[in-house]
């Protein structure tokens, strides 16, 4: 199994100098602020988007100030929407512990969310990083749009496998698209290079989230599955797969049980077992290393390096993890 740690070593000081600079971006003069960002930094998770900032930078040219602008850009703009989400999804926790919105209400998480997005805009803005800022903006507004057409096509129960991909596509994998391109502009690669680091990135993005969906029903290395998409009535590529290929009667049968009883341990376990037995996970997990390998095809469009032989054990390491 690859581990997060040696996958690093290229950009292992990179990332000390990035945490103190991005820890630096989100100082205020308001001690409320202040506190909270301080907690932010605490519930640090695995560092993968600035990981691909900076090794896409790598794979094109020298790692230079523009990149370590562009990583903080991806990361506000990224931490900001987790604290938007979290009100959004009504959450009290976020990596184990309290979610902003658990611990200081609706109101400031929103606000906070809001500080963070602008900083995000005048880093940019200060430092004639237009380039960045459209990358960026522009996966924001695709984030966006992803949420709300999740929001749309969840009351009816009834996303059709193409509808799923553009939601995960506009959800998940727009952000880490916007890393790769964003790497690659700011070591100076052509526009040629960032729409292909773009499409790398969205590839792999589809490639976690889907990962992400199969964990839902319980993988033999995560033990006890959760059924935490079912639970919240999210339809995702297995049980969409699944809903598929079964009679209709047996797929009201099942729609029914996520619609009507997602808080019923036995009822969730059911689906779960019903996915389980129809192809349902085997299916995503086709289509998983489907994107991973169109992902493989690109970066071998590029010169052999360090980075790449890095980015390659990141692409691994998204669709191999155990969590």
């Amino acid at each position: 199994m690859l581990k997060l740690k040696n996958i690093q070593t290229p950009i292992a000081e990179e990332l000390e100098i990035f945490e103190k600079r991005f820890k630096e971006s989100m100082k205020s003069s308001v001690p409320l602020l202040n506190r909270i960002t301080q907690y932010i930094i605490k519930q640090k998770g695995k560092q993968m988007r600035p990981m691909f900032v900076f090794l896409s930078a790598g794979l094109c040219g020298k790692i230079n100030d523009s990149t370590y602008r562009g990583a903080s850009l991806v990361e506000l703009l990224h931490t900001a929407s987790l604290v938007h989400d979290d009100v959004v999804d009504n959450a009290n926790e976020r990596r184990g512990l309290f979610s902003i919105n658990a611990l200081w209400k609706n109101k400031v998480a929103v606000l906070v969310g809001d500080y963070l997005l602008s900083q995000g805009l005048l880093l940019s803005v200060k430092h004639n990083e237009h380039g960045l800022l459209k990358i960026v903006s522009e996966a924001v507004e695709q984030m966006s749009e992803g949420e709300l057409l999740q929001i749309e096509k969840a009351r009816k129960l009834d996303i059709k496998e193409d509808i799923y991909f553009e939601i995960i596509r506009k959800k998940t994998a727009s952000l880490i698209a916007s890393c790769c391109a964003s790497g690659s502009l700011s070591a100076g690669a052509d526009p040629q290079q960032v729409k292909l680091l773009h499409t790398f990135g969205e590839n792999v993005g589809i490639a976690f989230q889907i990962k992400d969906d199969l964990f839902d029903f319980g993988l033999d290395d995560v033990g006890k599955p959760l059924g935490n998409d079912i639970k919240e009535k999210k339809l995702t590529l297995p049980l969409i797969y699944a809903l598929k290929t079964t009679t209709s009667s047996e797929k009201r049968r099942i729609i029914k049980l996520v619609k009507n009883h997602s808080d019923n341990k036995e009822k969730v376990a059911e689906v779960i077992e019903f996915v389980r037995s129809s192809g349902g996970m085997e299916y995503a997990t086709r289509k998983m290393l489907e994107y991973q390998k169109q992902a493989f095809e690109i970066l071998r469009q590029f010169p052999e390096n360090t980075y790449r032989t890095a980015l390659e054990q990141l692409v691994r390491f998204t669709t191999e993890r155990n969590k």
